[in-house]
């Protein structure tokens, strides 16, 4: 089965006549709003994507739409929640009044907050939590017959992996829209090009490069960088999750997996095996509980054509972020910002472009509305297997088949209580000496 045909699997009408889906459990959530009726949204996890990229992009897509119930593990990021979005919206000159319907109500803290929002009278869920509970909180949104926007990635064990496909089922069972933060995938200049290498633009593809090197992230959210004598393990892991490996799956699943799921994209298919190494020289602070810096993975894909991904975090060095595919007949050039083609069918794209991070919200919008429902569950959920892939081949400096981690592999990062107690860190993966599980 092809790529696309895995993960494109929409447009399931749910209005007119009974369909599947409204037989289904959930189905009272599922008729097609009007045009001008309002989306209800709730949205769980108020960090900086929630606050900010989250809940703005998505009224930026929209302004008929509401946010009517928010909630975060911890009771001072929702005491802040409010004016940071109000100051958001105000840069964007949108109507937080008429937007902001959040009551005391309706607002939620603690590890069962995203129960509470999810129970609320809602359409649409944001996730923006830490991605150790997307699978979680995305199972919980679907069973009540939500849609649901889910950030990337996903998961950051294959466990997690293969429970977000399930509950992706589930999803496509009952109608539901579920729409991937991985919005480079509706960057018009991205999508073009990759139109013309799948139409054959530079041949049969024999390897390429993807890079990806940045800063340390050294200033994300400084006033958590110090541990509080009142923070417990799991506490101070959680408020630095972005550098904790169980509660983000590290950077490369964490960030790169946008770049990861352009290259799965471009090459038609998710990774057959991949190797690697890397490791931490310049975080080694305690600010960085147990995250490596760099790492470097070669993916082989079914053609036999091998990609390797170069990535860091480290202050003071040259960024990049692109990628180059070779070919038999040209090479691809591609980032963010622009897309070329050298070769016997040269291109460059110079049509209209759009704001794929706003897009993304209003293509969720629409189908919600219509009736003509997305699910990319699967998609990110192999995209997010392909950066986990590379970071378990490069922790344990093992060659490893896709086959073996997707379907064999025990390892589950989730914490098996969640509490505010004690919660030894993980030592730093070393390769040939951290466990392959």
């Amino acid at each position: 089965m092809s790529f696309d045909s895995i993960t494109r699997r929409n447009f399931i009408k749910t209005t007119g006549t009974a369909s599947l889906a409204s037989l289904l459990v959930g189905a009272q959530n599922l008729h097609a709003l009007g045009t001008n009726d309002k989306v209800r949204i709730g949205l769980i996890g108020l960090g900086g994507r929630g606050c900010g990229a989250g809940i703005i992009d998505c009224a930026e897509a929209d302004q008929n739409i509401e946010l009517v119930a928010m909630g975060d593990l911890f009771p001072d990021h929702l005491d802040q929640a409010e004016e940071t979005i109000r100051r958001n919206m105000a840069k964007k000159n949108l109507p937080f009044d008429d937007i902001y319907k959040v009551t005391p109500e309706t607002m939620f803290s603690g590890f069962d907050a995203y129960k509470q929002v999810i129970a609320c009278d809602v359409d649409l869920i944001i996730l923006t939590t830490p991605p150790v509970f997307r699978p979680i909180h995305f199972k919980a949104a679907v069973e009540a017959g939500k849609h649901v926007f889910i950030e990337k990635p996903v998961a950051v064990d294959p466990v997690g992996v293969r429970d977000i496909i399930k509950t992706s089922e589930l999803a496509e069972k009952k109608g539901l829209t579920v729409v991937a933060g991985t919005q480079m995938r509706r960057a018009r200049h991205i999508m073009a090009g990759i139109e013309r290498i799948h139409d054959g633009a530079i041949g049969d593809m024999l390897s390429g490069q993807s890079t990806r090197i940045g800063g340390a992230l050294s200033n994300w959210r400084q006033s958590e960088a110090i541990r509080q004598s009142s923070w417990s393990d799991m506490e101070w892991q959680l408020r630095r999750w972005l550098f904790t490996t169980w509660a983000s799956g590290d950077f490369i699943t964490e960030q790169h997996v946008h770049n990861l799921d352009l290259v799965d994209w471009v090459m038609g298919s998710h990774p057959i095996k991949a190797i690697g190494s890397g490791g931490r020289q310049n975080r080694t602070d305690s600010i960085y509980p147990n995250v490596w810096d760099h790492i470097l993975v070669e993916y082989e894909y079914p053609n036999g054509a091998r990609v390797t991904h170069l990535g860091s975090q480290i202050d003071g060095v040259s960024s990049r972020n692109d990628m180059r595919i070779n070919g038999t007949k040209g090479r691809l050039f591609l980032s963010f910002a622009k897309v070329s083609i050298e070769g016997k069918h040269p291109f460059k794209y110079d049509g209209p472009r759009v704001n794929p991070a706003v897009q993304e919200y209003k293509d969720t919008l629409d189908a919600i509305r219509s009736g003509d429902t997305i699910n990319e569950g699967k998609r990110i959920a192999q995209s997010t297997m392909t950066a986990i892939l590379g970071r378990m081949a490069a922790y344990t400096g093992r060659n490893l088949s896709w086959d073996w981690a997707m379907n064999a592999s025990k390892l589950d990062l989730t914490p098996k209580e969640w509490s505010f107690t004690d919660y030894p860190l993980a030592p730093v993966a070393v390769p040939g000496k951290t466990k392959l599980i």
